[in-house]
């Protein structure tokens, strides 16, 4: 069953009242109910919520997770009963190093009960889950009944095919939409002043022969604390920030404005770097409500610990995906006839003649007022493939070999593959993948006369390794280097081909170089122009739908309501743009320095398109609303738009083998290249197939702006 509804509607006591009920006169050995929470700080909430119902039922309860009691788990281990509350990575400790234990308490489940779903609908974790309850289906009797509950689903139907893939028909849909949401909301518009130029200043990594460099004044992220220190003071509210820098910043900022002004501090930073001490102390003070609190968070916040009823949600920049926005939403007005409040915080870059297109169109303002025109019409992305799978199918394999001390490849894959988590994977793919991680190179994998497999040496250092049971790690930082000089590191969250640009350090950089396994970018300088506000490759994708929407906002008359002063202006300016340069009817734009290409797709589809310009050696970058092509004549770009518009599927084919920086996930570095990019062909394959349709809408009705 799948129950969703939204936060605080009591999918946790829908659940477990009928679950605990079914259980409590249950005699058999071995556990009744496995909950698995994709956080510990979770768990550890609902073994409070859940712990009054099992005493009074004399059900034992227990947490199971890195943090939780030795001796509590000891004692479940030595009489198994009742229920346990468990992480992912916790069963896989489990499969990995106790077998046994696999066996005595969980191959006689009544019920799995997986909370927040939508989390492990994508990404390596959710790989990882599937997989290893498919293998403790297979290690027991009878299957158990699985529960998924979640507030934030896209597709039921997917959901449904997630929570039990070999019988998807099956799974019975409990959905509560609600009565919509009664929401307060503003968007605020900032304008960042102009850099100043100065030629004083040396910025770093700047060559010898630049132009004057251009020096960041105090950016609209002052202006932004101010506004946020002034209305929540005395309340409880969360801010996301969206990278750990973000956060910091503003901490830092409205730490020191109480500090100036003489007030106790109320605004502290939460995320994955600090000390789990720190997050504690944060959250029980949030749940508390002794003390007015506001948590300037990353993502942390995000899932369904209980921090009880903040005031408000305030966003940093525009909504890339609609599903964290509802998530995030689910915080507030949780307590009737009280709304919730949503301020999103948006700024743009002071445009003047020598501006930028992508500048002049206003994209964060745009984005936010497309994301709530989604939000209002209940619009939630579905859930994407991971680009984890070929990592995850190596852990698990490993995990299988360390759990049986041997298998043969045939068994492995019968017990991993099909309808499920590897539905994906092809026999060839696994032969592929085993080969390789058996070479003299990996030495991961090694293989008996008789066809078993085992580990090897390197193998058994991953196995035995502290982080082995996790399958997820934090963003895979890539080390850019300008011939021997590093310049810095950072994530690379889309695939790459030479020729792509980057932005870093307030600069453009060509890549002419990719080392996976070293996990190195070469680059030069590219003189592009002035380098618009944006980040290139954002960590958290968008979806097709949004970018659709953006066009449509541009191509309204509307002003919302909800827009303050600023932001309406903003708003008007973008709109006055598109229709300056005509975007109604033309989708590629040359704009002096560059040409713009306006697919109007998500990012994974506008990497497609820039990987397959790099083929045939134009060069292209992503950047979040266009492709640009800097440097590059409009003939140039029409010519290679027209070779694109001609593939055939055999050149189609060609694109996956330039696609690169795709050796990001944990064990990837041990997946042959070849197959990373196979995989990366498939999970791309609609917006592959597409490119020739799409080069010839983009080439239709050019202009000059």
């Amino acid at each position: 069953m799948l129950i969703s509804a939204s936060t605080a509607a009591g999918k946790t006591e829908a659940a477990f009242l009928p679950i605990l009920t079914l259980v409590a006169e249950r005699k058999r050995p071995g556990l009744s109910v496995l909950y698995v929470s994709p956080l510990k700080a979770l768990i550890n909430d609902q073994f409070s919520r859940l712990g009054l119902l099992c005493e009074h039922l004399e059900l034992p309860i227990v947490r199971w997770h890195g943090d939780a009691s030795q001796s509590a788990k000891s004692r479940m281990t030595k009489d198994p009963k009742g229920i346990a509350l468990i992480t992912p990575e916790s069963i896989e400790a489990m499969f990995a190093r106790r077998p046994a234990d696999v066996v005595k308490l969980l191959c006689a489940l009544d019920f799995v009960v997986i909370d927040e779903v939508h989390a492990f609908m994508q990404g390596p974790r959710g790989l990882h889950l599937s997989s290893l309850l498919k293998r403790i289906d297979a290690a027991s009797q009878q299957r158990a009944r699985r529960i998924g509950l979640s507030a934030t689903i896209g597709d039921l139907d997917v959901a449904a095919g997630w929570l039990r893939p070999t019988e998807p028909a099956t799974v019975k849909v409990l959905n509560d939409p609600g009565e919509g949401l009664d929401l307060q909301l503003q968007i605020r518009g900032y304008v960042d002043k102009a850099p100043e130029k100065s030629s004083k200043v040396e910025a770093p990594h700047q060559q010898e022969g630049d132009a004057d460099v251009e020096v960041n004044p105090t950016s609209a992220m002052q202006e932004i604390a101010e506004h946020l220190f002034g209305v929540l003071r005395g309340s409880n509210n969360l801010v996301f920030g969206g990278s750990r820098r973000t956060v910091e910043t503003l901490a830092d900022a409205l730490r020191s404005k109480s500090e100036r002004v003489g007030v106790p501090n109320e605004f502290y930073a939460h995320h994955g770097n600090l000390s789990k001490e720190l997050r504690e102390e944060l959250e029980s003070r949030l749940k508390s409500g002794d003390l007015p609190t506001t948590a300037v968070c990353t993502t942390t916040l995000e899932l369904g610990i209980d921090i009880g009823s903040v005031k408000s949600i305030a966003q940093i920049d525009a909504p890339r995906s609609i599903s964290s926005l509802r998530q995030r939403l689910g915080r507030t007005g949780r307590r009737e006839g009280i709304p919730s409040i949503l301020r999103i915080y948006v700024a743009e870059r002071e445009c003047d003649q020598n501006s930028n297109l992508l500048d002049e169109l206003r994209p964060n303002v745009v984005r936010a007022v497309a994301a709530i025109r989604l939000l209002a019409r209940r619009f939630v992305e579905p859930a994407s493939s991971s680009s984890a799978l070929a990592t995850a199918l190596l852990h698990q394999t490993l995990s299988v070999i360390a759990e049986r001390g041997g298998a043969k490849a045939d068994a492995i894959f019968k017990l991993l593959g099909g309808p499920g988590p590897f539905a994906a994977v092809t026999p060839k793919d696994y032969i592929d993948l085993l080969r390789h991680a058996a070479s003299p190179e990996m030495s991961i994998l090694e293989q008996a006369p008789d066809g078993t497999l085992m580990l090897g040496k390197q193998g058994e250092r991953l196995v035995l390794a502290r982080d082995f049971f996790a399958m997820f790690q934090g963003d895979q930082e890539w080390r850019l280097a300008l011939g021997s000089k590093t310049l810095g590191t950072i994530p690379l969250s889309n695939p790459v081909a030479k020729g792509n640009l980057i932005v870093f350090a307030g600069r453009r950089w060509q890549i002419v170089d990719v080392d996976e396994r070293a996990h190195v970018l070469a680059v030069a300088p590219h003189r592009g122009g002035r380098i618009p506000k944006f980040e290139g490759a954002s960590a958290e994708e968008t979806h097709d739908a949004l970018l659709l929407e953006m066009r449509r906002v541009y191509e309204s008359d509307d002003v919302p309501t909800y827009l303050d002063e600023p932001a309406k202006a903003l708003l008007s300016q973008a709109r006055a743009a598109y229709r300056r340069s005509d975007l109604a009817r033309v989708n590629i734009l040359d704009a002096g320095s560059a040409v713009h290409l306006f697919p109007w797709v998500g990012s994974a589809a506008a990497s497609v398109i820039a990987v397959a310009l790099a083929l045939l050696g134009v060069t292209a970058e992503a950047n979040g609303l266009s492709v640009v092509l800097p440097g590059v004549g409009m003939d140039d770009a029409k010519k290679a738009l027209a070779k694109l518009a001609s593939s055939a599927p055999e050149d189609l084919a060609r694109i996956e083998e330039h696609a690169l920086g795709l050796c990001n996930a944990k064990y990837d570095e041990y997946v042959p290249d070849a197959l990373l990019r196979r995989l990366w062909g498939r999970r791309n394959a609609k917006a592959i197939s597409a490119i020739p349709g799409t080069a010839r809408q983009l080439a239709t009705n050019t202009v000059t702006h």
